[in-house]
């Protein structure tokens, strides 16, 4: 399945995919379904813009016109944190999941992160005790560096969140991590 990444005319699709994720998976994601589906039309369009320099952008794995998995990149605009990005709303239909479109979309994502030279960090967080996510991600090089417990309300309970980071360059590996 070709991995592209999305432009504006995808928004509708690309809606309806995650406001799917959100709601079978409420503790994977910080944001609701009720709050991403009263945005309007426009703000998912927005995130895909295909600028070069968008603030974010979102790639999906695609079955002919159908989104079966995407995720996203999002990048830092102030001065001292404008090293690192975000991988957020990572995503694969169930009836999908297990050939490889995770792993894809992750490697779609940083490939991205690598055309732009400021970029010395990919952050992420994931739900605590996810472990496919967990395996898919430290494959791809992002290790553990902290826990945020009661991260997100899921209901009347709470769920924790694994931080992950992976360095990019060399000059990241060459700075403490402490």
């Amino acid at each position: 399945m070709p991995i592209v990444r999305l432009q504006p005319p995808h928004a509708q699709a690309y809606r309806a995919l995650m406001l799917d994720a959100y709601a079978r998976h409420p503790d994977a994601f910080t944001s609701s379904a009720a709050e991403r589906a009263a945005l309007p039309l426009a703000w998912w369009a927005a995130r895909l813009s295909p600028a070069d320099d968008a603030p974010e952008a979102v790639w999906a794995a695609m079955d002919g016109e159908n989104l079966q998995g995407v995720a996203g990149l999002s990048f830092e605009r102030r001065d001292k944190v404008r090293h690192k990005a975000t991988l957020f709303g990572m995503y694969v239909r169930p009836d999908v999941r297990g050939q490889g479109l995770g792993r894809q979309l992750v490697a779609a994502v940083l490939a991205h992160a690598h055309t732009r030279p400021e970029i010395s960090v990919l952050q992420l967080t994931v739900t605590e005790g996810n472990a496919g996510a967990v395996a898919l991600y430290r494959s791809a090089g992002f290790e553990t560096w902290g826990r945020e417990p009661w991260a997100v309300r899921v209901g009347e309970g709470f769920v924790h969140k694994q931080h992950m980071w992976c360095p990019l360059n060399a000059q990241a590996l060459g700075h403490n991590h402490a």
